[in-house]
C-alpha cells in the first residue's frame, strides 16, 4: 500500500477497501443444509420473503416519526428521494451482504450484521445507519437497527430519534421484554433498539450469558428480520468481541484518510469470533455527474 494505491482502485466501497488494505477476506462458512431445504435468501436480488414465518403477537411499543430533512441535513439517505451516488453505493453493499447472508444458511445468525470501525471517528454510525435505511427499501424484511455502542450511543440521534429504554435494560433485568423496547418507525420495515439505560457495569452486561439470550432473542423473533447492530469500536472497547461471536458477518468501516493497515489488522483480529469480515471505505468523494467514483478524500461522515 502506498499514498497512490487508492486512485488506482475501482469496485465497489467494499471492493475498494479490500483492495486498500490488501485484506483477502476468508471464503464465506456455508452451513450444512437440511431437508427439508428452506429457500434462501434468493440470490443477487436480496431475500424475497418466502420463507418467512406469521409475524409475531403485537406487543405495545413507541413509534417515532423520522423526518427526512434530518436525515439530509445528516448526509444520511432519505427514503423516497431521488437516487444518488450514496444510495448507489449502500445499494451494492447491501446486495453483498444479503448475498452473504444467503450462503450461511439458515441459522438465526445469518440474519444479524455487525457495523464496526477500529477506532473512534472511521463512521461506522453513519454506515450503520444507511445501511439500515437502504436494507429498509427491499421487500419483505424487517430491519432492526440497534445501537449497541452503549458507552457512546448517537445511533437513534442521528436519525432524528429520542432514546429511551433499550438493550442494556432488557439484559440488566430479565422480566423486561426486549420487544417491547423496540421503537417503531414511520419508515417502512425499519425498527430501532436505543441502547438504553447506562450503568457501571454496562462492558460486563454486554458480556454476559443474558446478553445473549437477549440478542438471540432478536434474531428468532421473525425470520424476515435482519439485525443490524451499531458495535463500539473494536480498539477501543471489549464489547465488539462479543458480538462479533454473536452475529453472521461483520462490516469493519475504515476511512480513508485516517485508518492505518496496521488498525485494521488488529482490528481483524480482535473481530476474528465471526469468521466472515469486510471492509467497508468511507472518506470518498461521490460524483453526482455520472462518474462512479471520485477521489477518495472529502467525502463522508466527519465522525
Amino acid at each position: 500500500m502506498n499514498a497512490h494505491t487508492p486512485n488506482r482502485l475501482k469496485g465497489s466501497l467494499l471492493e475498494r477497501a479490500t483492495g486498500m488494505y490488501d485484506y483477502a477476506p476468508p471464503p464465506p462458512v456455508i452451513a450444512p443444509r437440511h431437508d427439508p431445504v428452506p429457500p434462501p435468501l434468493a440470490e443477487t436480488e436480496g431475500w424475497d420473503g418466502a420463507d418467512a414465518v406469521s409475524a409475531p403477537p403485537p406487543v405495545d411499543r413507541r413509534v417515532a416519526i423520522i423526518e427526512p430533512s434530518r436525515l439530509a441535513d445528516a448526509g444520511l439517505l432519505v427514503p423516497g428521494a431521488a437516487v444518488t451516488p450514496l444510495a448507489e453505493e449502500f445499494r451494492l453493499v447491501k446486495r453483498q451482504l444479503l448475498v452473504g447472508a444467503a450462503k450461511l444458511g439458515d441459522e438465526p445468525r445469518a440474519r444479524a450484521m455487525l457495523v464496526c470501525s477500529a477506532k473512534p471517528g472511521d463512521g461506522k454510525t453513519f454506515c450503520a445507519a444507511n445501511l439500515g435505511l437502504s436494507m429498509a427499501a427491499e421487500k419483505d424484511v424487517e430491519i432492526l437497527l440497534v445501537d449497541a455502542d452503549v458507552a457512546k450511543p448517537d445511533l437513534l440521534n442521528r436519525l432524528g430519534v429520542a432514546d429511551g429504554p433499550g438493550l442494556l435494560d432488557a439484559v440488566a433485568d430479565p422480566t423486561r421484554n426486549v420487544e417491547e423496547l423496540i421503537v417503531e418507525t414511520d419508515v417502512p420495515q425499519l425498527l430501532l433498539l436505543p441502547a438504553g439505560t447506562r450503568g457501571h457495569a454496562d462492558t460486563e452486561l454486554l458480556s454476559s450469558e443474558r446478553a445473549r439470550v437477549v440478542i438471540a432473542s432478536l434474531m428468532r423473533a421473525d425470520k424476515r428480520r435482519i439485525v443490524i447492530f451499531d458495535s463500539p469500536p473494536a480498539l477501543a472497547a471489549s464489547p465488539a468481541v462479543v458480538l462479533a461471536s454473536l452475529v453472521g458477518q461483520v462490516m469493519l468501516v475504515v476511512r480513508a484518510d485516517r485508518t492505518s493497515e496496521a488498525d485494521v489488522r488488529d482490528a481483524v483480529s480482535r473481530l476474528s469470533p465471526c469468521d466472515n469480515i469486510q471492509l467497508l471505505l468511507n472518506g470518498v468523494t461521490l460524483r453526482p455527474d455520472g462518474t462512479r467514483f471520485g477521489d477518495y478524500y472529502g467525502y463522508g461522515d466527519p465522525a
